[in-house]
Parts: C-alpha cells; sequence; structure tokens
C-alpha cells in the first residue's frame, strides 16, 4: 500500500512538474490569445497562482534554482500593479535576468550552478570536468543577458506579435541550439558518460 502512494506521489510530482515546464514554455502564447478574451489583469492572477505551483514542485530542488522564479512573481506583482501589459510582457526579462544573477553569483561563489546540478547525480564527478562546466556557464550567462536584452527590445517594440514570436519561440530555438552545441563540443575525456550528463 505504501509502495502504491509513493508511486502516486511521484507521479503527480512529476505531472507538476511538466505542467510547470509547459506552463512557463507557453506563457507568451497565452500572454497573447489570452488577451482576446480577458482582461491583463486576469491574466496575471493565472500567471501568479502558475508560479506559485512551480514554486511548490520546486521547493525540494537546489535553492538557487527556485530565486529567479520567485524575482519572476515578484516583479509580475509589482509592475502589473502600476501597468498589467508591462507586468505581463516583463515576465521574460525579469526572469533571464534572474537566472543571469543566479548563474553569475555561482561564478563568483563556486561551484557553479551547473556543477551544483550535476553533482546531485555524479557526486564524485572528476575535478577536470569542472573547469568545464564553468566554461559552459559562461556561455549560459551571456546567452540569459542578452535573451535579456531582445526580450526588452521587443517589449518596447509595441508589438506583441513580435514579443510573442520571440519569447514564445526564438528563444526556445536559441536554448535548444545551445543544449545541442554543448554536447556536439564536449570533451571525450570522458566527461560524455551518461552518469555525468544525465
Amino acid at each position: 500500500m505504501s509502495s502504491i502512494k509513493s508511486i502516486n506521489a511521484w507521479l503527480l510530482k512529476r505531472s507538476l512538474k511538466i505542467i510547470g515546464v509547459l506552463a512557463v514554455m507557453a506563457y507568451p502564447f497565452g500572454v497573447y490569445f489570452g488577451l482576446g478574451y480577458f482582461s491583463p489583469r486576469i491574466i496575471v492572477a493565472g500567471i501568479a497562482a502558475l508560479l506559485a505551483l512551480r514554486m511548490v514542485v520546486l521547493r525540494e530542488q537546489i535553492p538557487r534554482t527556485r530565486l529567479p522564479y520567485i524575482a519572476g512573481a515578484v516583479a509580475l506583482i509589482i509592475l502589473a500593479a502600476a501597468s498589467p501589459i508591462v507586468g505581463l510582457k516583463a515576465y521574460p526579462i525579469v526572469i533571464s535576468l534572474g537566472f543571469g544573477g543566479v548563474f553569475a553569483y555561482s561564478l563568483l561563489r563556486p561551484p557553479t550552478i551547473i556543477e551544483e546540478v550535476v553533482r546531485l547525480r555524479r557526486p564524485d564527478l572528476p575535478p577536470h570536468v569542472a573547469d568545464y562546466l564553468r566554461n559552459v556557464t559562461i556561455v549560459w550567462l551571456a546567452f540569459f543577458m542578452i535573451n535579456a536584452s531582445i526580450s526588452a527590445a521587443t517589449a518596447f517594440s509595441g508589438s506583441i506579435k513580435l514579443w510573442t514570436l520571440y519569447n514564445g519561440l526564438i528563444a526556445y530555438l536559441i536554448m535548444g541550439a545551445l543544449l545541442a552545441g554543448e554536447f556536439f563540443f564536449r570533451p571525450a575525456d570522458g566527461t560524455r558518460s551518461p552518469a555525468w550528463r544525465s
């Protein structure tokens, strides 16, 4: 009976995690299509609820990985109080800046965030891999800063279509290209082993 409960709990947790990731990815499209049917304040309330769900799902992860979502939620509420449209468009910018801040802080206070995540699955990570993961962290930090700048430019462009296209599609394509590039350039001196890649 306890094994069934633990399986059900695992399935629920996994489902909530997937829903949370999909909700974050679909955010720009939700804003784009939602504005045709709902007021910006209702959309802000829905997003705040999704962020609260995300916090529940992430509560057992590394604390630093939760900070961008907390910052995003706070910024969304503050900005939306002044102008719901500004708050909605600013969310991707704040999330990118939040992740950039976490990655930058982890470079100043090692281990880097990527090394910390990898060590959850492989605590005995070889020392030379930490240098490689530091470089990967720098690349992702650069991406988040550039992404925040482009997101801001699309937000101020006045075009909701351009904002949705970049934040809902192009940014994710760039992230996918970065992930694929990292895998392609990953050193073949043992760091390709599934034990630390997974």
